[in-house]
């Protein structure tokens, strides 16, 4: 029993240490695309985005690049768009850019991971809307699309407020409680793909044995460099191993840091980290928006691009002789591998984001009293049946923070912890 509590408070420590982390960056992402979303208007990106050629793929690319970072609201924005007239291909881009090539999601993994896969991320987006959009283009799915369109009808809503330039509503209270409201958003659309995938994080550092990960992930923590055969299962293993947390990319990124710290090849931490756009919740929501066969070309399209631009990745990396070296099996948890409270510019970065993010949760709650506002909502898939369980998850994962917190504080075991 005393080894349970201790790895429990283990776990628990090790999910809120990995959150503090990372708590700043966060935060910067969030505030940098409020700022975007409200003072970049939407309506000029669809009309810009109607034809499939290369100016429309580089717009979406350009688009999702200051777009938010949620999946969810990702999935929202890019079906608005494809309503509206803009082609599948930029769509697809718009979507990619979205989840994979934001600003927060390089931070958090240069935080949790190397440059190396900073590089592997961004430059691994851009060959994974390359590849959609080549997808697209051989297999021609024109009358799929078109059924898509009769099935979604035409959204010929406009505007009702004046078009106000970005300076004016950076002068006005009002566009700066757009940008509260914008920013409080943000955090609700992925405070529980956060504290799930966190919680998680926790648990595989203080509970799963490596030799779990040496049998799923074939040739992880051999100590050598796998060979193809190896790299290829790795990459193929990655995209189930993430569609079984059902959780996004911000969420991932931890778990991506443990299996990477247990020996798993580039190649397969990368297809884990592609994978927020593969997992079941992601599935469902498309089927709901395009009916399933589009949803099933997009998976297939998205799948066999991730496995593609993991391998290309890795394999290019390698050749330039900055494929980064594997942990090989750490067995150290990952926890203990970082001080995670230390006094240092990421500690100063978090007290400063803190009081920047109750600064606009002020202005949020003053918009919201009166009656003001006018940030754009994300469509989370209403109350589906995946947010339901989403939701008991994350109440369950918050529980075992709590419990593992107090457990934490027993003296024997804060001993045993080094708390």
């Amino acid at each position: 029993m005393d080894g349970f509590l201790q790895n429990w408070a283990k776990a628990a420590l090790t999910s809120t240490g990995f959150f503090w982390m990372a708590l700043w960056a966060f935060a910067l992402g969030y505030l940098i695309s409020s700022l975007i979303q409200v003072l970049v208007t939407q309506t000029r990106m669809q009309r810009l985005m109607g034809k499939e050629g290369p100016r429309s793929m580089l717009l979406g690319t350009a688009f999702g690049f200051i777009s938010s970072s949620c999946s969810f609201a990702a999935l929202s924005t890019t079906r608005a768009l494809f309503q509206k007239g803009a082609g599948l291909a930029p769509a697809m881009a718009f979507l990619l850019a979205s989840t994979n090539l934001v600003i927060e999601l390089g931070i958090v993994i240069a935080l949790f991971l190397s440059w190396h896969f900073v590089v592997g991320e961004y430059v691994g987006g851009l060959l994974l809307i390359g590849f959609a959009w080549l997808f697209i283009k051989i297999t021609r799915p024109r009358r799929l699309v078109e059924r898509v369109r009769e099935r979604l009808g035409g959204d010929e809503q406009q505007d009702g407020h004046a078009v106000r330039s970005a300076w004016d509503k950076l002068q006005s209270r009002d566009g700066w409680q757009a940008i509260g409201q914008s920013y409080v958003m943000e955090w609700q659309m992925v405070w529980k793909d956060v504290l799930i995938g966190f919680t998680i994080a926790g648990i595989i550092a203080a509970f799963v044995p490596d030799a779990f990960f040496e049998t799923l992930f074939v040739g992880a923590g051999s100590g050598s460099e796998p060979g193809f055969g190896a790299v290829l299962a790795q990459t193929l293993i990655g995209p189930f191993a993430a569609f079984a947390t059902f959780i996004g990319s911000m969420g991932n990124i931890p778990l991506a840091a443990l299996l990477y710290e247990r020996g798993v090849s580039f190649a397969g931490v990368m297809a884990f980290i592609f994978s927020d756009l593969v997992v079941l919740p992601v599935l469902r929501i498309n089927a709901q928006y395009y009916g399933w066969k589009m949803a099933l070309y997009i998976l297939v399209m998205l799948l066999s691009g991730l496995v593609v631009v993991s391998l290309a990745m890795h394999y290019g990396l390698m050749a330039l002789d900055l494929l980064p070296q594997g942990q090989s099996g750490g067995g150290s948890g990952g926890g203990q591998q970082r001080d995670l409270f230390k006094l240092n510019y990421g500690f100063v970065l978090n007290l400063i984001f803190l009081a920047v993010s109750a600064a606009l949760g002020w202005l949020w709650w003053s918009g919201k009293q009166s009656g003001g506002g006018h940030a754009h909502h994300h469509d989370h898939g209403g109350s589906s049946r995946s947010e339901q369980i989403l939701k008991v998850c994350a109440a369950i994962a918050a529980a075992w923070l709590l419990g593992g917190l107090s457990a934490a504080a027993l003296p024997g075991v804060q001993a045993s912890t080094g708390g």
